[in-house]
Order: structure tokens, then sequence, then C-alpha cells
């Protein structure tokens, strides 16, 4: 089975709100047994319209991605980013 992955692209605009949605979105990924293998870090665009905040997690399938994504858990961690930044979220299937 392939594995599912959540591809995050996000500017964050106050640190300690986006903090508090990180936390709380840790309930969700759990559940759907996700884990990042990127999260920030040092970064370079080297051709387009990146953004300096990077993120993927890994998930056992895509239907675990997808549950995270749209799930209660993940909703209401998202309330707590309101006015903390913007994020694109794509979710895909693994090869």
């Amino acid at each position: 089975m392939a594995k599912g992955y959540v591809i995050a692209h996000a500017t964050v605009t106050n640190p300690e709100k986006w903090a508090e949605y990180v936390a709380k979105s840790k309930i969700a990924l759990d559940k759907y047994e996700g884990h990042p293998i990127v999260r920030g870090g040092k970064c370079e665009v080297v051709e387009g319209n990146g953004t300096k905040r990077n993120v993927v997690l890994e998930f056992p399938s895509y239907e675990h991605a997808i549950g995270y994504a749209k799930s209660a858990e993940y909703a209401a961690a998202k309330a707590l980013r309101a006015d903390a930044g913007s994020i694109d979220i794509t979710v895909v299937e693994g090869v």
C-alpha cells in the first residue's frame, strides 16, 4: 500500500499563535499515525514562488492522510491558526 503525504507551504505572521496550532494539530497527527519528515528548517527557493516554511507529513496510507486533513481534531487545530499566517495544503499519494 502506498503511503500518503500532507505537503504544506506556510507563511507565519504570528509565531506564538502558530505554535498553538502546531501543538493542537498533534492530536490528529497521532490519531492518523502521521509523522513529520520535513518541518521548517533550512531551505532555499531555487525556482518559482516558494515559501520559507515547508512541511511534509508522512502517513501509512493516502486514506490516513485525508482522514487527518479532514478530521474534527484537525479542524479544532485550524481554528487556532486564524490570524497567525497563511497555508497551502495538499494531500498526495506516494509511489
